[in-house]
């Protein structure tokens, strides 16, 4: 009996060591997988940052790519510190909820409860539940026309900065529909103040970060000198400049942290190990209320169901991203299978949701696509050196080739970059493209509208802000330059 006790033992030993080596042998095959695909985005440029990537609780990837300062040559790592952008929103949400916790705030009262001074008007109809699912009907301060031109520069006071849209109409009735807004996590912060007494920032020091041990992330302070800060750049065909100064009193709530990845892995696990809140309020502050984004909007997080082939089942998905000057983020948790992909970028503008299909795809052994080279940029370079001609010829040349992607935003932002630098002709000859490509989306023929204004041919301006207005009702700005156009007739 012994001998086959010990038999037995044996046998499970090797079992055990035979799958600890399957698992080790597999995390090496994704891990290399996952640095290969990143380094050819990375070689086409549309990466520079840090990356963390985990699953079934181990770590794959960790590390940096790229430049955190192009100036100095200074590599991306880990440890690097990013601008979030709107992944600051879920730490605004886990503020309120702690404070609801603590029966400090009501999430079904009106906001006037706690910001006494807002207009009762529109402020009697919104909830602090409203705020943090977007469905407030707030104008969101960052679509309003020459916001970045005119207010983004500038320091505000909160109490100040909340006048610029606290007396503006509803965009719809409270509660009836998911319309991103700013504005509304703005003033979150703000009612956070209110009923603590402290400001946003030393509320979320003392609450969230202090107790997590998430010592490199914080409020981001253009003065403060904050080691292993990466340098937010923007990108202009092949070449970079450093992004447009954003005041950070402006993003605030919405927008104003930074972070790294090992930070935003901590903050991970403390979510899923329930860390700060009770059970039945981290049920509340993740459960997904309206629709939005393919699946439901929850308290800071995207939510939708999506299919695990290691559980062989749907599982709920948990993401969201986030950009601001020079930076853009996502970062993107499946709890059940103790998965998360942290991305942060730091030239703006990199298809990061592209990226985390593919890291995932190779974590599932799955066929997943390499990236592309950029046709956008490809062709801003010629538009922008040798002329519409040459441009328009390297477009028939290269639009069918399949080394080269063709994305609706990167076209855009040649488009803008092209107007910006005064080559309008230029600029107009790549919205049509843009607008050819994908005629069923709004914002080209937006920008192609604003491009012929800028032209002085305000003919066709009109003809493309009425088609840009017809297909998406919502865009005030273009609903205000017709009303200009057509009344100076």
């Amino acid at each position: 009996m012994k001998s086959i006790q010990k038999s037995s033992a044996i046998l499970t030993f090797f079992i055990l060591i035979f799958g600890l080596l399957t698992i080790n042998v597999s995390a090496q095959s994704h891990k290399s997988k996952i640095d290969a695909l990143l380094k050819k985005y990375k070689e086409y440029e549309q990466f520079n940052g840090s990356v963390l990537v985990a699953d079934q609780g181990n770590l794959i990837i960790n590390g940096g790519y790229g430049m955190a300062n192009m100036e100095w040559g200074i590599d991306n790592d880990a440890d690097t510190k990013h601008r979030l952008g709107s992944i600051t929103k879920q730490f605004t949400s886990m503020l309120i909820m702690l404070l609801v916790e603590e029966g400090k705030l009501d999430l079904s009262v009106p906001i006037t409860t706690y910001l006494t001074d807002y207009p009762k008007t529109t402020g009697d109809k919104i909830t602090i539940h409203h705020l943090l699912t977007h469905s407030s009907g707030i104008p969101n301060y960052t679509s309003f026309p020459n916001f970045f031109n005119e207010k983004s520069r500038n320091p505000y006071e909160v109490d100040v900065f909340i006048k610029e849209f606290s007396d503006m109409a509803l965009e719809f009735e409270p509660g009836s529909t998911y319309k991103y807004s700013n504005s509304g996590y703005f003033l979150l912060g703000a009612i956070a103040e209110k009923v603590t007494g402290n400001t946003y920032e030393q509320e979320l020091d003392d609450r969230i970060f202090t107790p997590l041990k998430m010592a490199n992330t914080g409020f981001d302070h253009h003065a403060t000198i904050l080691k292993k800060r990466a340098t937010g750049y923007q990108k202009n065909g092949s070449n970079y400049s450093n992004s447009d100064y954003l005041d950070m009193s402006i993003p605030y709530a919405a927008g104003s942290l930074y972070s790294t990845a090992d930070d935003l892995y901590i903050w991970d696990k403390s979510l899923s190990e329930g860390l700060l809140l009770s059970e039945e309020n981290y049920k509340i502050m993740m459960t997904g209320y309206i629709k939005a984004w393919g699946g439901s909007y929850a308290y800071g997080w995207g939510v939708r169901n999506v299919y695990s082939e290691k559980k062989k089942d749907s599982v709920m998905e948990y993401s969201h991203g986030g950009g601001i000057n020079g930076f853009n983020t996502l970062i993107t948790r499946v709890p059940a299978e103790k998965n998360v992909v942290i991305l942060l970028n730091n030239t703006g503008g990199a298809p990061l949701n592209e990226i985390t299909v593919a890291i995932n795809a190779i974590l599932d052994d799955k066929p997943y696509d390499l990236p592309k080279m950029s046709l956008a940029d490809a062709l801003l370079e010629t538009f922008n050196d040798d002329g519409i001609d040459k441009g328009m010829a390297q477009y028939d040349e290269l639009k069918n080739h399949n080394e080269y992607n063709l994305d609706e935003g990167q076209m855009n932002r040649a488009g803008y970059s092209l107007l910006q630098s005064g080559k309008v002709k230029e600029a107009i000859a790549l919205f049509t493209i843009n607008v050819q490509e994908f005629p069923e989306s709004s914002n080209p023929y937006d920008s192609l509208a604003e491009a012929y204004l800028a032209d002085g041919q305000k003919d066709l301006a009109l003809k493309n802000y009425k088609k840009a207005f017809e297909m998406d009702p919502k865009n005030e700005n273009a609903k205000k330059i017709i009303d200009e156009l057509e009344a100076n007739k």
